[in-house]
């Protein structure tokens, strides 16, 4: 929540509480609230102005945020790659071992990747299983590979 907002919160307060002395902290409360330091501007040079001023329009404000506050990576969607029908070897895995994709009919290997990310396939050439009607995608709701 922010100073201002705070401040309006308790100013709509008025008269909301009947214990005795109630209304006069609240008074007390505001005035310290107003008389918090604001943040003062910092002077920079003209060179650090104008690289901040690239930045902004650089959505830099992301990464400044994420310094201050902390942050969490997103995860890449995962998908399921399955060829439609009634096929044996229907699921497009990765085989850790052998460095390749191929097709495959259950959950029962070992070494092998079940879900991929989009970056994933497309950088194997495999980024035509998206158009593709013959090729059914199944988002992973899970992480099937930790």
């Amino acid at each position: 929540m922010k100073l201002n907002e705070l401040i309006k919160k308790y100013k709509k307060l008025e008269g909301v509480w009947n214990a005795e002395g109630a209304e006069l902290v609240r008074q007390i409360f505001l005035q310290d609230l107003e008389q918090l330091d604001k943040p003062q501007p910092v002077k920079v040079p003209q060179c650090v102005a104008e690289y901040i001023e690239f930045k902004k329009k650089n959505n830099f404000h992301v990464y400044g945020l994420a310094w201050l506050n902390g942050y969490e990576v997103e995860k890449e969607k995962r998908y399921f790659v399955k060829i439609k029908g009634n096929i044996k070897e229907n699921m497009l895995v990765y085989g850790e071992l052998l460095k390749r994709y191929f097709f495959t009919k259950s959950f029962s290997l070992d070494d092998v990747i079940y879900s991929h990310t989009r970056k994933e396939l497309e950088a194997a050439n495999f980024g035509w299983v998206f158009d593709c009607p013959g090729i059914e995608i199944e988002e992973v709701e899970y992480d099937t590979n930790a």
